[in-house]
């Protein structure tokens, strides 16, 4: 499935490391140094090789986890004596045979011995995933082959003396039944709920391997929610049975699966994102796609993921995650917007900034990015600018309030809570003018961090008052 590229001068890549890291933001510029992963595809004819792909990834990247859709030894051998931590595939037609009561056993055994034990402890292997997303298979033989195939594998792994590496299997999210987008309303399909999900959630209970999901919200918005998918300012979704408001699809997808998996008694096991993301490219007339909507959908989710704010209803949680993808796939079937889901160009400069470069030893400060974020850091800006952002005029309680939701979810809103020192006076109108501001001066105190839809204004009068200092 994976081509092997043309090799690269060693010059030119020393060349491009430099100019991609000149160009790349510095990680803490915009957001904390966030450890995440990445889907690592080569359906493409221009990409660099593997190793060099490896030692960009662990030289200058905070990416620290990798997956393949394959077990290409080019690859897995690539990544040896890397910090870099390996997720790898098994084909979905390699299931029942590994399923099999008499032969599975010695058959998932030879293919840890061809596939794996060569190359760890050398190549840091931690996930071997039982094919992609099974469920979707119209086959029900390999439906049914998908659970005994990875109990087969976990034993394989132990027994040949790779007990660090667990297994799961990477789900779409049609494993939920249809339902009104409400979280605490979401539950697995049926027959799914009884049958196949509680012994499967069972086995990850006892391995410790995550449930792996593949959340995009990229396939489900509509031109009236691509705000909500974008983690962009709007209403939200209120789920009126936990009074929660949520202010992100991404949020709202990951609470829909822990509340099925609770249903079923399983809401301690771990939840991992296999792929999330969103392309730069798509067919002609696709409105919500482009360079600007992937950055912010990425960044917003990579502070939900690894920021350790986690989900509504699994507050404070880092979830293990891989974002897709490295690369734009140009060989790659399908849409337009199938191809070009990549964060990286083949020569290792940004389609757009993530802030996942490392610091760069040759400047004792970080690079500023050409294109700043309209998504706010977790850290304050410097005081100092003389704007700050209020609400506008005439804005309703309920948008103020809504920009409450959202902008608490990314900066600190204790000055607003009981006992804060912006607390009093206790209305929606003082409070919304705190966060909003704190949101503004976040992210660098661009205009449009103080838009809100409509509601916020950009004012150069300081509204500090006794003990309430906003940030300028």
């Amino acid at each position: 499935m994976r081509n092997l590229h043309p090799p690269m001068m060693k010059m030119l890549l020393a060349a491009l490391l430099v100019v991609a890291a000149a160009s790349f933001r510095a990680a803490d510029a915009a957001l904390p140094s966030m450890a995440v992963g990445v889907n690592y595809g080569a359906n493409a004819d221009n990409l660099p090789p593997p190793k060099d792909v490896a030692a960009f990834l662990a030289a200058h990247t905070t990416i620290d986890r990798v997956k393949l859709f394959d077990a290409n030894p080019a690859f897995i051998s690539a990544f040896a004596n890397t910090p870099i931590s390996l997720a790898v595939s098994l084909p979905n037609s390699d299931l029942p045979s590994l399923a099999d009561k008499q032969t599975g056993l010695d058959t998932a055994r030879a293919w840890v011995r061809a596939n794996l034990s060569p190359y760890v402890p050398a190549t840091n292997v931690t996930l071997l995933l039982a094919g992609n997303e099974i469920l979707l298979s119209p086959d029900p033989n390999l439906v049914l082959s998908l659970l005994p195939a990875m109990r087969r594998l976990a034993q394989a792994l132990r027994l040949e003396g790779l007990t660090g590496v667990r297994v799961t299997t990477p789900h779409y999210l049609g494993i939920l039944a249809p339902s009104d987008g409400i979280p605490s309303n979401a539950r697995f399909r049926p027959g799914y709920d009884t049958k196949l999900f509680p012994p499967m959630l069972q086995f990850h209970r006892d391995t410790g391997s995550p449930f792996m999901v593949n959340p995009y919200p990229y396939f489900s918005y509509n031109n009236q929610t691509l705000d909500y998918a974008l983690f962009r300012p709007n209403r939200g979704v209120y789920d009126p049975n936990t009074k929660l408001n949520y202010t992100s699809m991404f949020d709202a997808q990951m609470d829909a699966i822990y509340t099925a998996m609770k249903r079923l008694g399983y809401g301690d096991v771990d939840i991992a994102v296999g792929e999330a993301g969103w392309p730069t490219q798509a067919d002609p007339g696709q409105v919500g796609v482009g360079v600007e909507e992937a950055r912010d959908f990425n960044e917003g989710m990579l502070r939900v993921v690894s920021s350790g704010k986690g989900t509504p209803l699994m507050p404070n949680r880092k979830f293990e995650t891989y974002i897709f993808s490295l690369f734009d796939e140009n060989q790659k079937p399908g849409p337009i917007a199938e191809k070009h889901f990549g964060i990286l160009n083949p020569d290792f400069t940004p389609i757009y900034d993530l802030g996942l470069l490392r610091q760069s030893s040759d400047s004792g400060a970080p690079n500023p990015s050409p294109n700043p974020s309209p998504n706010p850091s977790p850290k304050p800006a410097p005081s100092g600018g003389g704007k700050w952002c209020v609400p506008k005029a005439g804005a309703s309680d309920t948008d103020l309030q809504n920009n409450i939701n959202y902008a608490c979810g990314y900066v600190d809103c204790k000055p607003i809570q009981s006992g804060g020192a912006c607390f009093d006076p206790n209305n929606v109108q003082s409070h919304a003018a705190f966060v909003m501001n704190a949101f503004y001066q976040a992210n660098g105190r661009h205009d449009y961090d103080c838009d809100f839809k409509g509601t916020g204004v950009v004012t150069s009068n300081d509204p500090s008052y006794g003990s309430c200092k906003y940030v300028s």
